[in-house]
């Protein structure tokens, strides 16, 4: 989705910007941010993930978008849309997923992020379901999983070691479920 560009209340998702990189590993590329991603990125990382978020959003249209806060321009994270990939787990699901900095952390951007993205798989990408894949050990982010309405699904649970974990959780939400909490709404 070229020039993609949403707002919320306190937030912009938008397309990444070359400047963005630098501001954006400076403040994520931590121990306690990547602490249930694999540890901290060398410079060779680093440029991978760039590339393969770029390489995702050439394929599909749609990656893992820049948030910034509209009261002052700051990064704070990513937060978006992938086609799910690792080795073993779903294959293709629009896979839900957020990274945020250690000092934008129990201010809600996470969440507020997460439930745009939520809706914008349903109503602009018209996803039959989104999947969002955590280890077990990671509360704080299945924890906004369940916020967001999603429900634990042992189904697409998948063995990996390449979190720090032996095991890749997953939980899901359906068009239908999602179409159910906004009937409620």
């Amino acid at each position: 989705m070229a020039d993609f560009r949403h707002e919320t209340d306190r937030l912009i998702l938008r397309e990444w910007q070359d400047g963005d990189w630098p501001q954006f590993f400076k403040h994520t590329n931590t121990p306690a941010v990547m602490r249930w991603l694999g540890g901290v990125y060398s410079d060779d990382l680093q440029a991978m993930q760039r590339e393969r978020i770029a390489e995702c959003n050439k394929a599909h249209g749609h990656c893992f978008w820049a948030v910034e806060r509209k009261q002052d321009g700051e990064l704070l994270g990513f937060c978006g849309l992938k086609r799910s990939n690792q080795p073993g787990g779903p294959q293709g699901e629009f896979e839900i997923g957020w990274r945020f900095r250690e000092d934008s952390w129990g201010k809600g951007y996470a969440r507020e992020a997460a439930l745009a993205v939520r809706d914008i798989a349903f109503t602009r990408f018209d996803a039959p379901q989104i999947i969002a894949l955590t280890v077990r050990e990671n509360e704080a982010s299945w924890g906004l999983m369940l916020r967001l309405g999603m429900q634990r699904d042992e189904a697409l649970d998948f063995a990996s070691a390449q979190f720090g974990s032996d095991t890749i959780i997953a939980y899901s939400q359906t068009r239908e479920q999602w179409e159910a909490l906004h009937a409620d709404a």
